[in-house]
């Protein structure tokens, strides 16, 4: 029988540790077993510990063998820790108990470390070796719930003190081992909450590692200092200066959240949005209060450059409701992430104290946020007294203790007026009726409300950024339920109050995924049909509501790609190409049937018109898909006189009615794509855009949703050629467009000054019009911002990247390296919705790259010198902040997925291969090389790139 057997059937048969510890000694003597019997014991028990946690009697049997020395402390040790790594024994109360095992038997042998808790024969390749598993095990300790009942913490500190003291002699170790035992040091220090004892241990170890790879004396003092996340280890170093005056990081990742609001990565998406926070910090390396001042600098820069006008993307009214309204709650999520590595809730609120106390002396900044909210308010007649008094700050910090990541008496310390503030409108309303705001609004958002009072309700929730979440909440839940019992009645409702007031949409957007509520839409058009509806006409006239809400979304939020949820992939065709014209041989068996009935009910002179049974054989899907057809072909019947004009304009007066009219924004726009085409010889197609754009029955959003691309084809001179005439006029329909859109302007002229350059032209500069912007903006201190999803819309990602490079190697030679380096990490790095933008990152470092390379390689001596600097500070910057992004959205989003197209490990071995490969005839591959390989910090985490 062998000692794992013995020891398994000893412990399942009851046997006592006095009874198992005298038959392990009898089967020593009987087999004369001399060899890594501590081996088999220890790993016997600890397979046992993970069927059986915290079992005491197993803690007996290793206590025992322990004291009489059958099992070594040096070998239990190492096979704990190691073992330790385990999910499965991953109980804190087991290692805990493991681990004051093998602390007591050291204490109590009255021997060294080096002699109890480590064999003598060791290495110290093998000692450091156990160092890690040590430091692993902390994290581990780290990683498992608090509790009353051990201290795990404790206890593995104390264990990594010992065994850290048993490091002696590093002359066995190369420095590739040196760099990567450095980098597991590192991340312990910087993410951690460790005991001074341990920090100062660590910090000895790190400073040693730091010493045996050669680094200069200031590299060696920034090892000394390693408790904050610094990973820029002298002023040479390739990851450059460790900026805390920076505005741009952080204003480029707020734009970034607002702009791209409804994406994966927006301010909308609760866990994706605080992974890109995280990231950025670990990225910056900034201790906590510096992230968080600079982060709420920028937020308040970003309200005080915003617009006063609040059918502005960038609106004051918009800035304020996500600074308001959805900050402190991205705040909030961030603490709770950062808890679990390490940073607890008094170093998080510390932290949220210092920055709102820097940013109250900021006057200057805050000057401006008020001078930009009362050039809105006089906008704005609507607003309250109470709105009107309270400045942008202390609603931040009524937020902020909403939430619960300040103090109350740290807030009226800093706004002692705060007390006597009057509550909202809302609150008191909800205060009345004794209820929580999110009930108050539940039982105002009802089909019993009148259009006024539902009004009055969404512009006071306007007001009051304080509840936007509890609308949100509101609303998300209200369609999901609805959506879920198709109660087409109050979806209806819901969607066309959402649809006729914008605010309510960015509300929802900044709170939540508003792309999901389009997939609940999606579902229902394509699946309703009418067949066994007692009332089908009610019935389509609410799925038109539906209709018109997921393509204003859709259109005001420039979503054209899938969308996955709960992972179903949901396409946006469906309502995005509505406007197609079939040729009829192209369409389906089905959709051809369709037509012909529809068209014979609509356009035929002795047709009865749409009866009930029309609409329940025809899936509302299918009509929207044909409506385009059907106007195309009774434009081009008119126009061969097979129908008159009376039954044409009966025919559009069907589709302008309650019925139908939710099929008008792909009519239209088929309308405008065949005049585009056919300019002087589509007069009735003309004809019926005008008819149907300038009815008093068009409904208002239709009109949004087309007026701009209308204003784009009107102001082509090939269609100011149609002659006025009294049923004709191009004016008419120009002036609807400009008053829907809100545009003084004169319906007469004869084209827009907007287009006095081709928009073509116009299209193809932004690219570099945003970076020229971002640029000015980060010289004033601003809060830059760059639509790169957009920018790649217009060109090419490698023209992009390209225009990029040319851009910032220009600024950089004005001294604006830390810049540069800034917005170009922020373009490769920062994640992105992947069905719109590809990622950049690979594309740059596998096909721009190189061609950057060969050009600089045949530059003169300066201006390759300051270029190669350039790339080598882009180059590490972008791969160190994609590493700590991939990190943060794997442990905050707990899923394993890539970002930003290939794990940053991969992009640099390949591109370490690509630039050894060609150092030989590049001097630029090999200065890069060279440069990159040097840097310590830098190949502590991409070890491809050892020298």
């Amino acid at each position: 029988m062998s000692f794992a057997e013995l020891t398994r059937n000893s412990y399942q048969r009851g046997v006592t540790p006095q009874q198992w510890l005298g038959l392990c000694k009898l089967l020593v003597q009987q087999h004369d077993v001399g060899v890594d019997v501590s081996a088999v014991i220890s790993n016997t028990i600890l397979e046992l510990y993970r069927l059986y946690p915290a079992d005491p009697t197993l803690r007996e049997y290793l206590q025992l063998a322990l004291s009489d020395k059958l099992l070594s402390n040096a070998v239990f040790v190492s096979t704990f820790i190691r073992a330790a790594r385990d999910p499965e024994l991953q109980n804190g109360t087991t290692l805990d108990m493991l681990c004051r095992l093998a602390l007591n038997a050291h204490y109590t042998s009255g021997l060294s470390p080096t002699e109890s808790i480590i064999p003598l024969a060791d290495s110290q390749v093998s000692v450091l070796s156990k160092v890690q598993d040590a430091l692993a095990l902390l994290r581990i300790a780290h990683s498992l719930p608090p509790s009353n009942f051990h201290h795990l913490v404790l206890s593995a500190s104390e264990l990594a003190i010992l065994l850290l003291s048993c490091v002696t002699d590093m002359s066995q170790v190369t420095a590739a081992q040196a760099m990567i035992y450095l980098g597991d040091a590192n991340d312990v220090l910087h993410s951690l909450r460790l005991s001074p004892e341990l920090r100062q241990v660590l910090e000895g170890f790190v400073l040693s590692l730091s010493l045996l790879m050669g680094d200069d004396a200031k590299a060696v003092r920034d090892a000394q200092m390693l408790h904050t996340m610094q990973l820029t280890m002298g002023k040479n170093d390739v990851l450059g200066a460790n900026v805390e005056t920076d505005t741009i990081t952080c204003g480029l990742l707020l734009q970034s959240l607002m702009a791209c609001r409804t994406s994966d990565f927006g301010a909308g998406s609760d866990l994706e949005a605080v992974a890109v926070m995280t990231g950025t910090l670990r990225w910056t390396s900034w201790a906590p209060n510096v992230f968080c001042t600079q982060l709420l600098v920028a937020a308040l820069t970003c309200v005080a450059q915003s617009s006063a006008k609040d059918d502005h993307e960038s609106s004051f009214s918009l800035w304020r409701a996500f600074v308001v309204g959805r900050l402190p709650r991205l705040l909030f999520a961030l603490e709770k992430s950062l808890k679990a590595h390490g940073t607890t809730e008094a170093d998080w609120r510390a932290a949220m104290h210092v920055a709102l106390s820097s940013l109250s002396q900021r006057s200057d900044l805050l000057a401006q946020c008020d001078a930009v909210a009362r050039q809105g308010k006089g906008h704005d007649s609507s607003q309250d007294n109470n709105t009107l008094q309270r400045s942008l700050l202390r609603e931040f910090i009524q937020q902020l203790l909403a939430v619960g990541i300040i103090e109350y008496a740290f807030a009226v310390s800093m706004d002692p007026m705060m007390v006597n503030d009057p509550t909202t409108r809302l609150q008191t309303e909800a205060f009345e009726h004794g209820c929580s705001i999110e009930t108050y609004l539940d039982s105002k958002l009802t089909l019993d409300s009148s259009p006024d009072d539902t009004l009055s309700l969404l512009e006071k929730i306007r007001q009051e950024p304080g509840s936007h979440h509890c609308f949100a909440t509101v609303v998300q839940k209200r369609f999901t339920s609805h959506s879920t019992s198709l109660d087409l009645e109050h979806l209806s409702h819901l969607t066309r109050t959402l649809y006729h007031h914008d605010f309510a949409l960015d509300i929802l957007s900044l709170h939540l995924k508003i792309s999901y509520l389009i997939c609940d839409a999606l579902e229902i058009i394509s699946e309703y049909d009418c067949e066994t509806v007692g009332d089908p006409q009610t019935a389509v006239s609410h799925l038109g509501d539906i209709v018109l809400f997921a393509e204003m979304v859709l259109a005001k939020f420039r979503i054209s790609s899938p969308i996955m949820k709960d992972g179903k992939m949901y396409r946006t065709e469906l309502l995005r190409c509505t406007s197609r014209v079939y040729q009829v041989d192209e369409l389906s068996p089905e959709h051809k049937s369709a037509f012909a009935t529809w068209f014979k009910a609509i356009f035929d002179i002795n047709s009865e018109g749409i009866d009930d049974a029309l609409l329940r054989t025809t899936k509302p899907q299918i009509l929207l898909q044909i409506s385009a057809t059907l106007f195309s072909q009774a434009a081009l019947a008119r126009q061969e006189n097979r129908i008159d004009n009376d039954t044409l304009q009966t025919g559009m007066s069907y589709f302008l009615g309650p019925l139908l009219r939710w099929t008008l924004v792909g009519v239209i726009h088929a309308m405008l794509f065949e005049i585009g085409h056919r300019a002087l010889v589509a007069p009735f197609h003309l004809a019926i855009l005008q008819t149907i754009l300038c009815s008093s029955c068009c409904p208002l959003v239709v009109r949004r949703l087309c007026s701009p691309s209308c204003l784009r084809l009107l102001s082509s001179r090939r269609i100011q050629a149609f002659s006025v005439n009294p049923i004709l006029d191009i004016s008419v329909i120009r002036a609807t467009c400009f008053q829907t859109l809100g545009v003084n302007k004169d319906p007469s002229c004869k084209a827009l000054e907007d287009h006095q350059i081709s928009p073509a032209t116009r299209w193809m500069d932004f690219p570099k019009q945003e970076i020229h912007e971002a640029l000015a903006l980060a010289r004033r201190h601003k809060a830059p911002r760059i639509d790169v999803t957009r920018c790649l819309s217009a060109t090419s990602p490698s023209k992009f990247l390209g225009l990029l490079w040319s851009e910032l190697s220009d600024a950089s030679s004005l001294g604006e390296m830390e810049t540069c380096k800034r917005l170009a990490t922020f373009v490769l790095a920062v994640p992105r919705q992947l069905s719109s933008a590809p990622p950049l990152l690979p594309i740059f470092m596998y096909n721009v790259l190189p061609c950057l390379i060969a050009a600089i390689d045949q530059q003169q001596a300066t201006e390759q010198g300051l270029n190669t600097q350039l790339l080598v500070t882009i180059i590490s910057s972008a791969l160190t902040a994609a590493l700590h992004i991939e990190w943060a959205v794997q442990t905050v989003c707990e899923e394993q997925r890539f970002v930003l197209g290939q794990p940053s490990a991969s992009v640099a071995r390949r591109l370490a291969a690509d630039l050894r490969a060609q150092k030989k005839s590049s001097p630029t591959s090999a200065t890069i090389l060279q440069r990159l390989g040097s840097s310590t910090a830098f190949v502590t985490n991409f070890p491809a790139f050892v020298m």
